[in-house]
């Protein structure tokens, strides 16, 4: 008999994760910073928190002083370190419990054909032996990599904390180093695992999408039984606002240093928008064409019987009528009309892009309210709250 390590082994499916696994995952298994059944968030938080940010602190209190409150101060330091990688974390839990929520429901609700289970685990396996490769988060690490010399110059301003001297003379600090080599390529892994992570999600919807499935035109879902799926979207929030903050962090610096104004990233903040649109609901766009189908469908093979009941129900009620008029307020076929024309305007309803409104929401604000320090650095915020209160009026 296989033991339970071998029975997970086959049958990944038993407890699919897009996170546990791949070289960071073991590497921060292997120092305890998580363990199979728990997720050591406040642990995790804390240990990369200490590995990327105190040290710059240590370093410019030692080594430069009058440096300190620059780096204290500095809103792009704390968007990036303190703000956008400990939601980066978080934002692994929250992608882990929605895609095992996701398969579960799948399996309990029934909603796949008997003939298309074999295919379902088989997807998951392929999602399991991407997510434990090696390559893909190598590739991220090398970009990485390349990224930071590449663009060295454009990591660094003219902060006290970061550079040191004048003229040609100036030179990074040895805080500003640990920032350019450890700090800055740390949040890029950490957000290039996130995009790979929902990558792995998006190949798994795509399968889903092409198995047969039971769908239910009329289901009360408005979308054929896979109205849960417009949940997924909210487990990208973590990634689009992490991405957003540190953004933002740098356009406020450039509106405030006066190098920008803030009606020039009006564009720029639009396609952001877009962008964040696309990637976290394109996962659902797989499923339009299937919905839009059976709506199609589902109209079609609902008037037939609509049809047909009426025509009895017209024969009966409205050309026979004459002394059975006492019957009629209890003839059974008056409720089954009514039921049935409720059942068919759920039909109509059916809306073939499986997204919720809530998750819509929350996607917008990811956005939205990292953007608010842009906002107020060119806007005061007392002009910002009057503006508010003057539009309630």
């Amino acid at each position: 008999m296989a033991s339970d390590a071998n029975v997970a082994d086959v049958h990944p499916h038993s407890d699919p994760s897009l996170i546990r696994g791949g070289p960071f995952y073991r590497l921060q298994y292997a120092t305890h910073l998580m363990s199979a059944d728990r997720w050591d968030l406040p642990l995790r938080i804390a240990v990369v928190v200490a590995v990327i940010w105190l040290p710059l602190i240590l370093l410019t209190a030692t080594l430069n002083p009058k440096g300190l409150p620059s780096l204290l101060l500095s809103y792009r330091v704390a968007s990036r370190l303190l703000i956008a990688v400990p939601v980066l974390l978080l934002g692994q839990a929250i992608l882990e419990s929605r895609f095992k929520m996701l398969v579960a429901h799948f399996v309990h609700a029934k909603l796949l054909d008997p003939s298309e289970i074999p295919r379902f685990h088989e997807g998951i396996e392929s999602v399991i032996r991407l997510r434990d490769s090696l390559a893909p988060e190598l590739i991220i690490l090398l970009l990485v990599i390349v990224h930071t010399v590449t663009a060295e110059r454009s990591l660094v301003d003219a902060t006290p904390w970061l550079l040191a001297g004048t003229g040609h003379t100036i030179q990074l600090t040895a805080a500003g180093w640990y920032a350019v080599v450890v700090s800055a390529p740390l949040f890029q892994l950490l957000l290039g695992i996130g995009l790979w992570k929902w990558l792995l999600w998006t190949v798994f919807a795509f399968r889903l999408s092409r198995l047969k499935l039971n769908l239910i035109p009329t289901h009360p879902d408005g979308r054929g039984g896979l109205g849960f799926l417009g949940l997924t979207p909210v487990a990208f929030t973590p990634i689009a606002f992490a991405a957003t903050c540190v953004i933002g962090a740098t356009w406020r610096h450039e509106i405030l240093a006066g190098r920008a104004t803030l009606m020039g990233y009006k564009f720029p903040a639009l396609i952001l928008l877009g962008l964040v649109a696309v990637v976290a609901l394109g996962p659902l766009a797989f499923f339009v064409p299937r919905l839009a189908r059976l709506r199609h469908h589902g109209i079609l093979e609902y008037g037939i019987l609509g049809q047909l009941h009426s025509a009895d129900f017209h024969a009966k009620w409205i050309d026979s009528r004459v002394g059975h008029e006492q019957e009629f307020l209890t003839a059974a076929e008056c409720s089954t009309l009514a039921d049935f024309g409720q059942a068919y305007e759920k039909l109509k309803d059916l809306r073939p892009f499986p997204v919720d409104q809530e998750a819509l929401i929350a996607l917008g604000l990811s956005v939205v309210i990292p953007m608010l320090p842009v906002v107020l650095a060119a806007i005061p915020l007392m002009v910002v709250l009057k503006m508010l209160f003057e539009a309630l009026k």
